[in-house]
């Protein structure tokens, strides 16, 4: 046993992966899921409780949902193996899958495809008419983790326009994709990029007047928020989730998720995020 203990200890040392999440129990009667956080916590889990229903039912597990304070954390936890299957954007699954032993197996189906845009918005009456506008103004960001209101805008705007946060523009994060919006609309700031789902979703719950903000464009499709579980879950467990989520069909549950279906997909469609990540010179592991 102790030769066993020794062995794990240098394959922890050898690989970078941290011992706590290493030592995670491959088979929870507990399973610890995280909701990405991007709206309003109470909100989230809330609107997400036939979720936890329909996993308890199908895994035959407990289900607690869990909205970790931001982006960071969330990733800190799965690396520390606190949880078992999270809800991510691309990237920052690509900055968790860059720490941690983790695999994505799904993605929501939007309008047919396992793919989404971000949208870049501005306030009405602040003279900006097209992305070249936002020089010398302020630009609102979600999380520094968001793909959606964050690396896909930023990116936007430096391939059309050349425009270099800092150097350009005011970069401001403002934590989540309904705050960028609403920062926006109250005049906070000038312009501002978000998920396309998420900015029609905050619309459609009243959260700002559609009258103060304004749509500059869109960016091209992207691969869609996956959710992944810890690599060392047990086969079979990952087999019945794999199987949990491509198999919802319940109307509630799709809504809440803004999904229309779930498609299975693999690492590899997210080096999409990871060259975008090299346009910007970002080093995802030290993010």
């Amino acid at each position: 046993m102790k030769a066993l203990m020794n062995l794990l200890i240098a394959l922890c040392l050898v690989t970078g992966l941290n011992s706590q999440a290493l030592a995670a129990d491959p088979d929870p009667d507990l399973l610890k899921v995280a909701l990405l956080p991007d709206e309003n916590a109470s909100e989230l889990i809330k609107r997400n409780q036939p979720l936890k229903d329909y996993l308890e039912s199908t895994l035959g597990k407990e289900v607690e949902l869990i909205v970790t304070t931001d982006y960071s954390s969330m990733i800190e936890a799965m690396r520390f193996g606190r949880i078992d299957l999270a809800y991510f954007g691309p990237l920052s699954y690509v900055m968790a899958k860059s720490k941690s032993d983790i695999e994505p197996f799904a993605a929501m189906i939007v309008d047919g495809k396992p793919t989404y845009r971000s949208i870049i918005i501005a306030n009405a009456d602040a003279g900006v008419e097209s992305y070249a506008d936002i020089k010398g103004k302020k630009m609102a960001y979600g999380d520094r983790a968001s793909t959606s209101s964050h690396l896909i805008p930023k990116t936007v705007l430096m391939e059309s326009a050349g425009l270099e946060a800092g150097r350009d523009y005011e970069a401001h994060f403002v934590g989540s994709h309904d705050s960028v919006a609403v920062n926006v609309a109250n005049g906070n700031a000038e312009a501002g990029g978000l998920s396309e789902v998420i900015f029609q979703h905050v619309m459609d719950r009243g959260l700002i007047d559609r009258n103060n903000v304004k749509v500059l464009g869109y960016s091209g499709e992207f691969p869609q928020y996956p959710w992944a579980m810890r690599s060392n879950l047990a086969p079979e467990l990952k087999e019945k989730v794999r199987n949990a989520f491509i198999s919802i069909d319940d109307k509630e549950i799709l809504s809440n998720l803004k999904a229309e279906g779930f498609a299975a997909i693999s690492d590899s469609d997210y080096d999409v995020i990871r060259r975008m990540g090299s346009l910007l010179n970002l080093d995802f592991a030290k993010m």
